[in-house]
């Protein structure tokens, strides 16, 4: 387990944590949240050893093998898939040992290290990183491209493939979905339930952490503070205790101000003299509690725009995309005040694309855009990030937008993004990739627009930031399209969702649940696709070579497919009892964690209770995952039966 005694760390002279103590057990799942630069990086470069503690004892077991995602991806040639088989040291090791043992015709040795191989699953583990790459919504043919063909996004992927691939007792995944769409996200999700090791995450993603963990570490003031479940359940405690403090608070006020008013009245008066004596010492004495402080350091709103004209803009038969590649086609979309879209598709599917064409950033290669004369577009993109002036302020980035206001008026706004007193006027080059998202959005709020377009809006913001801006976009009057992969702004700000999928923009009927459940459709599809590829190839070619024969022996054909059906009832039969056990343990799992959102379960009193609810929790974790990995064994078996045929 790891165990965290009174640390204490600093960076710069900067106390970033003091007198801090938590504890993590093994196979626990557990998200580390808290502020921008509260310290959470420190902590992960602590566990890693890269960095010591000031004070305090951090200790994590000596032989736990560590993995985390690289931040940076050196242009390499060799492939993708190979890239991603370095994260497994142990099987490179044994690989290159083997390479010395067959030169030195070393059979005893060779014996020894091909047992180390199978043990570590060492022969399939080309297999392992594909699958690890098509979870990460690699295609196929890219596996064996260069790691120095891809981009950066799509290299930070390969990295995170490459620690999921280690088999480490401890995972450290920093913003592991900053680089993922939704369907990528779903995936590691399931993936990370179904692991071993023990994982810490960052993230400011809470759907993600209410998904995946199953205790929050939240840092603030300095002080790491432990809870038991999800980012939810965490919310939920943590309001409660906030609510405590601030009674706790408020009678202190209350006996602070009557031993005050004693003390001014009495303290010169002879015989009180004594008795007020006491009392300024009580009053002295009198443990000081911290008001409420929940409050989130962010809040804007968008002001009403100077004009909503209806259609704000309209597409007829639009075909977008780059040069002769055409990615979207016959697009039909009216966009009119108070619509509320959000684009739902895989990555690459032409999301962006589209969004870029409502921008007026890329021109449509056929059809009609009509735009309205009273139309404002506020517009959002990653780029746009790197378009700041490096030199200037944020204060001085809003005044070239408006040159009349005070700057009285220009700080009071910005302080609304978390650019008070200097923040305000210190230089963009040095902020933070989440500075820099905030300033943009500011910028963006400020021109009041009828139109919002943004794409990937939460990359680098906090949690306190999403929700501040989740607020503000519950409240904006005008249309609004919205890419995010952070499934709960999607949940709470758009009314709409559009697929964009096969080159087509269409409305989709349905939840983001509902288009897991389409994904995972999909996904069945194709493999089934392949399946009956692979058969009808064989059969298309013996018709070819003798129809005649082929209409001769039918008898035997049916005969072969009875013969097949009866060898593969047994794996059928195992697979749908299988897929009938697993929606069994996930609505006992269901069950099972609303209770636990019972905040009631975590009093003293209910320590024995929520013991035992934890248990079964963990139990029905493991069948589940046992038993889906049955479940994906018998799929595979009767897929290779299938093609052996």
């Amino acid at each position: 387990m790891i165990d965290v005694r009174d640390l204490t760390l600093m960076r710069g002279g900067h106390i970033l944590l003091e007198h801090s103590d938590f504890n993590i057990f093994p196979g626990h799942r557990v998200g580390l949240v808290g502020r921008n630069g509260c310290g959470k990086s420190s902590l992960f470069a602590l566990l890693r050893d890269q960095i010591q503690a000031d004070s305090g004892h951090c200790h994590v077991p000596k032989q736990w093998r560590i993995a985390s995602v690289a931040q940076e991806t050196p242009a390499l040639e060799c492939s993708a898939l190979a890239y991603v088989i370095d994260g497994d040291a142990d099987y490179r090791r044994i690989e290159q040992a083997i390479k010395q043992a067959e030169l030195a015709n070393d059979g005893e040795q060779l014996g020894h290290l091909h047992e180390q191989l199978a043990t570590i699953q060492g022969y399939d583990i080309e297999a392992r990183a594909a699958i690890l790459l098509a979870g990460l919504g690699f295609q196929q043919a890219q596996l064996q491209q260069p790691v120095s063909a891809f981009s950066g996004g799509w290299r930070m992927r390969l990295n995170l493939a490459q620690a999921l691939i280690a088999r480490a007792d401890l995972l450290l995944l920093d913003e592991p979905t900053n680089h993922l769409d939704v369907d990528a996200i779903f995936w590691l999700e399931d993936w990370l339930k179904q692991t071993d090791s023990t994982v810490i995450l960052i993230s400011h993603d809470r759907d993600f952490l209410d998904n995946t963990v199953n205790q929050i570490i939240h840092i603030e003031h300095q002080r790491c503070h432990s809870y038991n479940g999800n980012y939810a359940q965490f919310e939920r405690q943590r309001a409660e205790q906030l609510a405590q403090q601030q009674s706790q608070f408020e009678k202190e006020q209350a006996m602070r101000a009557h031993l005050q008013q004693y003390v001014d009245r009495f303290r010169y008066k002879a015989s009180k003299a004594r008795q007020a004596q006491s009392r300024l010492k009580a009053l002295e004495r009198l443990q000081s509690e911290a008001p409420l402080r929940a409050a989130n350091p962010f809040s804007f709103a968008f002001k009403a725009a100077d004009k909503l004209p209806n259609p704000l803009i309209s597409l007829r038969d639009v075909q977008g995309g780059y040069g002769d590649n055409v990615i979207l086609e016959k697009i039909q979309l009216n966009l009119v005040p108070g619509s509320r879209f959000g684009l739902l598709g895989r990555n690459g599917a032409g999301k962006s694309t589209l969004v870029k064409m409502l921008a007026q950033q890329l021109a449509p290669q056929a059809g009609e855009i009509t735009l309205n004369p009273g139309l404002r577009i506020g517009y959002f993109a990653q780029h746009q990030l790197e378009l700041l002036d490096p030199q200037a302020s944020a204060l001085l980035h809003l005044q070239r937008l408006d040159s009349h206001a005070s700057e009285q008026q220009l700080r009071d706004y910005l302080g609304g993004f978390g650019f008070s007193g200097d923040a305000a006027t210190a230089a963009v080059a040095p902020m933070s990739g989440g500075e820099k998202a905030r300033l943009v959005l500011a910028l963006l709020v400020y021109q009041r627009p009828n139109l919002l377009l943004l794409d990937e809006p939460t990359n680098h913001l906090d949690l306190s930031m999403r929700e501040a801006l989740v607020m503000a976009l519950q409240s904006f009057e005008g249309a609004m399209v919205l890419v995010s992969h952070d499934r709960h702004l999607l949940r709470t700000s758009v009314d709409e969702f559009y697929l964009v999928a096969e080159g087509k923009v269409a409305p989709f009927n349905g939840d983001l649940d509902a288009y897991h459940d389409w994904l995972q459709q999909q996904a069945k599809k194709s493999a089934n696709a392949v399946i009956k590829a692979d058969n009808h190839s064989t059969s298309d070619a013996a018709t070819t070579d003798n129809a005649s024969a082929a209409k001769t022996d039918r008898k035997a054909e049916k005969r072969a497919a009875a013969e097949l059906r009866q060898k593969s009832k047994p794996l059928r039969d195992s697979i749908a009892r299988y897929e009938a056990d697993i929606a069994t343990y996930e609505a006992q799992l269901t069950t099972l964690n609303e209770q636990l959102t019972d905040s009631s379960l975590y009093s003293d009193e209910a320590k024995q209770q929520l013991k035992a609810l934890l248990a079964e929790q963990a139990r029905l974790s493991q069948q589940l995952a046992a038993t889906e990995n049955e479940w994906m064994a018998a799929e595979q078996a009767l897929e290779q039966l299938l093609n052996e045929q």
